[in-house]
């Protein structure tokens, strides 16, 4: 007689918050080293070219992540059985981020055998463990491991093939793979997924991304200090690193004083968690974590340099990552405060970012100035936003009130 299989999944209701645990943290670490290798890697590689591939595999390292954030969110991460399932896939991780800094020279094969082999794992052990427990599920995770398979040519096409032609193989495998959630895992002889496939614990997902940001924003943290150890010490490296700081504390501010509070509250208490999970989590904070990476390069190149002619390059990234971060953050907020329109604050914070990048280009100013300025506009960006929700827009432009469904969350 055989044994029967063990039950690896929480018992919970959808709106109960599953507590993050010591395994998932433990898990996160090897995104940590990925995030650093990111950064490092647009650092060196701070061309157009440079910057589309560090991009690609940003997306590809938070598909990674999102995707076992998403299983984590239904498996027991108490089990034993599911605690050496993670730890595999962390050493895979750990592959995986060491293969960043060449992924697109010699260790190309080497990254997309690791990426294939931490989806499809991961995948194929869930349609294990849902057998005979939820064949909802079950079915789910096969739909989903078929988009996987459809992708997988490409990742291996494009990792015989050099630079260019791996780079347009991987945007197409990427791109298979990122459309996959949004025609709701569409296969052939298993039709396509339903909202209730997804239910989720929506605190616990809301909780996995505010832990992700922090690893994002600890390495512009990491990064700021570790450059500025190694630095002389004069008026410009200290005006350098204190400026540098204070945008990292702004960005934590503008992201966890409001938009993490409220759209935590928001998907937890949601019948359609899965759904606000694949919109406001799985994508939109895609730019707002690749902002907060691209700001850790200007940072460090600011902190390097900051007196001097300042190059093209470093006012893109001082100015472009601001702005994806207030973008993420701007579309994030709106899609989980239901407001007609996306925050105010966030719209005068990109076109003063916009601003400064097209006037501190043309008048030549030296980097430490575009790096303060942009720091300045995040902090009136975050001062703004906290004001208005203290009824502060209301007095300074009355006239605006029409334009919101709820005055109280509009900013």
């Amino acid at each position: 007689m055989s044994k029967p299989r063990p039950h690896l999944f929480r018992t919970r209701d959808p709106h109960d918050h599953s507590p993050v645990t010591y395994i998932e943290l433990f898990f996160d670490l090897v995104f940590v080293f990925a995030i650093t290798q990111l950064s490092h890697r647009l650092l060196e590689h701070l061309t157009p070219l440079g910057a589309l591939e560090t991009l690609l595999l940003l997306l590809a390292v938070w598909w990674v992540w999102i995707y076992t954030s998403w299983v984590t969110n239904w498996l027991d991460p108490e089990r034993a059985h599911v605690r050496l399932m993670l730890i595999i896939l962390m050493t895979s991780g750990l592959v995986l981020s060491a293969a960043i800094p060449e992924a697109f020279e010699a260790n190309g094969m080497l990254f997309a055998l690791a990426y294939i082999f931490m989806q499809l794992f991961r995948t194929l052990y869930m349609v294990w463990a849902s057998a005979g427990v939820s064949e909802n599920r079950r079915r789910n995770f096969i739909r989903i491991a078929f988009w996987f398979l459809m992708s997988l040519p490409f990742w291996i096409a494009g990792a015989l093939n050099d630079h260019i032609v791996r780079l347009l193989l991987w945007a197409v495998a990427l791109g298979i793979e990122y459309a996959g959630p949004y025609a709701l895992f569409r296969t052939p002889g298993y039709g396509r997924s339903l909202a209730a496939d997804w239910d989720i614990s929506g605190a616990h997902m809301a909780e996995r991304c505010a832990l992700f940001m922090i690893i994002a924003l600890g390495e512009t943290v990491l990064l700021t200090g570790a450059t500025f150890a190694e630095l002389e010490r004069n008026a410009s490296t200290w005006i350098a690193f204190i400026s540098s700081f204070i945008g990292s504390a702004t960005m934590w501010w503008i992201y966890f004083d409001i938009g993490a509070k409220r759209g935590a509250h928001v998907i937890a208490e949601s019948d359609n968690a899965g759904l606000i999970a694949r919109t406001a989590y799985t994508y939109l904070h895609i730019p707002i974590v690749a902002g907060v990476v691209v700001t850790a390069v200007a940072d460090e190149k600011m902190l390097a340099h900051p007196i001097g002619h300042s190059e093209l390059s470093f006012n893109l990234v001082a100015i472009g990552g601001p702005m994806l971060f207030l973008f993420g953050n701007q579309m994030f907020k709106w899609v989980t405060s239901g407001t007609r329109i996306p925050p105010f604050s966030h719209f005068l914070g990109l076109f003063a970012l916009a601003a400064v990048g097209v006037g501190g280009w043309r008048a030549h100013w030296e980097p430490l100035t575009v790096g303060v300025s942009a720091t300045a506009v995040l902090v009136f960006t975050a001062v703004w936003e906290w004001f208005s929700l203290h009824g502060g827009w209301q007095r300074w432009a009355p006239w605006m009130a029409p334009l919101f469904n709820r005055p109280d969350q509009a900013s």
